[in-house]
């Protein structure tokens, strides 16, 4: 029976201190299966980039966060941001992708932005 009582009391307690504001769960702490299953796209998707011989993936950043895959840096021509996205898009478990690369020439000081019709695919 005493055990019974403290499991009981134990339980109580877990509850009251559940419901302090440090102990909330919050939309990003839903647990670590969101943060594992980016982690994995993520890298997937740099895989993917990787094995496209058009593309060089040290000058394309990934990051992804609930799905949404997002590409960073500087590639050579639209036809390779268009790569760089369906090769990402063709990844398990990617909802979409946001397209935040730019175009350079030789250099970086030549870069141009996507424009907003490139973004968002």
């Amino acid at each position: 029976m005493k055990k019974l009582a403290l499991l009981l009391f134990s339980a109580l307690l877990l509850t009251a201190y559940s419901d302090l504001p440090g102990w909330a769960e919050t939309p990003a702490d839903e647990g670590t299966g969101n943060y594992f299953d980016d982690s994995v796209i993520t890298a997937k998707v740099k895989s993917a980039i990787l094995n496209d011989s058009d593309l060089k993936v040290s000058d394309i950043s990934v990051k992804t966060s609930k799905g949404v895959v997002r590409l960073r840096g500087y590639v050579t021509s639209q036809v390779k941001v268009n790569e760089a996205i369906k090769d990402s898009i063709g990844v398990a478990g990617v909802k979409s992708v946001k397209n935040e690369l730019q175009i350079k020439n030789q250099s970086h000081e030549n870069a141009t932005k996507p424009s907003p019709a490139q973004s968002g695919y």
